[in-house]
């Protein structure tokens, strides 16, 4: 079958919802297409590890209400050739898509632990594992997360929350590590090791096999762990596979322009995969983050549907890890220079990471409000130190 479309999105998540919404504001009736791996329409990733698990919301509550743009979905379907020259996609099943633009929107893949564990091994990611790791994580049942980082201390926090025994497996030496500064990692292990969660800091799996009603992990350090289920949160990759097909120039994802667009001019992408240049860090980089999702999503509608413009957003994401939460703009990279205002140690608090002078990244730690007021001083030129920045934030409302 052949469906016709002037506008494509491949790609089921965030950034596709939020292009579809931006296309229908400026065109009224457009004819959008939306082809996704996913079964469900575009919903809200950030509750997967925290507000589903705190009874705040539901899987239906997710919803992104993305089919009241008049967008016509094309779900469980994987786009697996792209014809530049036809502008033409087709997908695992033989079916075409014809457009007159298109934006990938494919995100990402989350890396694998490269083991078989069965159905009870779980690299976290979608609705469909959060629904996966649902059916195992029973107040009792023994989870281990493995991962330190973003997603990983989000699950162990959610998942102690509901009363399962937790244990924190990762390779750095502390959650966080390279992110917090030394002292607030610490606290942080400290932290979760008094809410319950054990912790095995410097540990890697190196394999893993299904037991009967569990996972057997194979830890570096000798010796194994049993245990109910097994959750992943080691990363993502960019999922460039389409557009290197396609022949589009990609380089830690596709390489887009100020305008979102590709190196073919009828080609936008936007959020995880997308690669572009922050104005504000002088960089380019990638974002896998909610805000970064919708922002790109909606500029790179925009411009499909003529509403030109630079994309000059800066990175911001949030977190929540038990009764802690944090908001942070731009670089969290301990690499820079760390400077670190506190109100109440390892409670209450800025730290600012500066490099030459310019300030590229700002942890507001239990501090709320100041995001816009970070964002403006990562525009600012400096030169700023320790001195300079103490105090500076929060900022007088």
């Amino acid at each position: 079958m052949e469906y016709v479309h002037d506008y494509l999105i491949i790609g089921g998540g965030m950034a596709a919802d939020a292009a579809a919404k931006a296309i229908a504001e400026v065109e009224r009736g457009a004819n959008i297409g939306i082809v996704g791996d996913e079964t469900s329409p575009p919903y809200q990733r950030p509750p997967l590890s925290k507000a589903l698990w705190k009874g705040d919301k539901s899987p239906a509550d997710i919803d992104l209400a993305t089919a009241k743009t008049g967008a016509s979905f094309h779900l469980g379907r994987c786009i697996v050739s792209l014809d530049r020259a036809a502008h033409v996609a087709r997908d695992e099943q033989g079916d075409t898509y014809r457009y007159r633009r298109l934006l990938l929107a494919t995100g990402a893949t989350p890396r694998a632990l490269g083991f078989d564990g069965g159905e009870r091994l779980i690299d976290f990611r979608t609705l469909a594992d959060y629904e996966a790791l649902r059916r195992y994580a029973k107040p009792g049942a023994h989870i281990a997360v493995i991962g330190g980082g973003f997603i990983g201390s989000e699950l162990a926090a959610s998942l102690c929350g509901i009363g399962c025994k937790v244990t924190m497996l990762f390779p750095g030496k502390s959650i966080g590590a390279g992110r917090y500064p030394d002292g607030l990692c610490s606290y942080l292990d400290a932290y979760y090791r008094e809410h319950g969660v054990e912790l095995r800091a410097g540990t890697k799996v190196t394999g893993g096999r299904a037991v009967d009603s569990g996972v057997e992990l194979e830890l570096s350090e000798g010796g194994t762990l049993r245990v109910d289920a097994v959750v992943a949160g080691i990363g993502v990759t960019p999922d460039t596979a389409l557009a290197e097909q396609a022949g589009l120039t990609v380089d830690n994802g596709i390489v887009v322009d100020a305008q979102l667009r590709s190196s073919d001019a009828d080609i936008w992408a936007a959020g995880d995969v997308a690669n572009f240049h922050s104005v504000a860090l002088d960089r380019r980089m990638r974002v896998e983050h909610e805000d970064a999702a919708i922002g790109m999503g909606r500029h790179a509608g925009r411009a499909m549907a003529g509403v030109a413009g630079d994309y000059v957003s800066q990175p911001f994401f949030y977190s929540d890890l038990f009764d802690l939460g944090y908001e942070a703009v731009g670089l969290l990279d301990t690499r820079l220079q760390v400077v670190e205002d506190w109100r109440e140690p390892n409670r209450e608090g800025v730290i600012y990471y500066l490099d030459g002078g310019r300030v590229r990244g700002v942890l507001l730690w239990n501090v709320w409000d100041q995001v816009d007021a970070a964002r403006a001083l990562l525009a600012e030129p400096g030169p700023f130190d320790a001195a300079s920045l103490r105090g500076r934030l929060p900022a007088a409302g």
